[in-house]
């Protein structure tokens, strides 16, 4: 994996770049989900792995998938990709884009896993918490995971928090195993 984002990083930074230049961060970001969704279809990666096709009748190909959802710069970067046979890596370009505007936005997503529903008025204040220790707006969303006994389990980006009893429990074994 680390080599695909090494490989689709260069194209992600230069959409944003360019999003953030003419302040499209939202309109490339949905455009890039939408191209990401396309690469990945069954028929679309048979068209980019077919080698009696040229760049230009992929990028063409592609185009013509997405139709209208595509900007004429969005159409034009897709032609880049074709034309460098990176068309497989828009899932990638797309997610590290997210992050690129999450960090500009400094915002971050979070999940929280839980064994039971958690009432608003909770959610609200572990947002407002999680907000503060991250400094960052938090956009918050919930998960049941029936494997819990109690607690919960928060991810952010690359930060876990395990607040579950199993956590718990295995932290006092590892305690008083050493």
């Amino acid at each position: 994996m680390a080599e695909l984002s090494t490989l689709a990083r260069p194209y992600a930074r230069a959409a944003f770049e360019h999003a953030s230049s003419v302040k499209q961060l939202a309109e490339w970001s949905t455009q890039l989900a939408t191209a990401a969704a396309v690469a990945q279809s069954d028929n679309m990666v048979k068209v980019l792995t077919s080698p009696s096709l040229t760049s230009e009748q992929q990028a063409e190909k592609f185009i013509a998938v997405c139709g209208d959802e595509l900007a004429a710069k969005a159409q034009n970067f897709i032609k880049v990709l074709a034309d460098n046979k990176r068309l497989a890596l828009l899932p990638v370009i797309s997610a590290l884009y997210e992050e690129f505007k999450a960090n500009r936005e400094k915002t971050v997503e979070v999940e929280i896993a839980t064994a039971f529903e958690l009432d608003a008025a909770i959610q609200d204040k572990l947002a407002k918490a999680l907000s503060g220790k991250l400094e960052r707006d938090v956009n918050l969303h919930t998960v049941i995971n029936s494997d819990l006994i109690g607690g919960v389990v928060v991810r952010a980006a690359d930060v876990v928090i395990d607040g579950s009893i199993r956590g718990r429990l295995n932290k006092l074994a590892e305690a008083m195993n050493s």
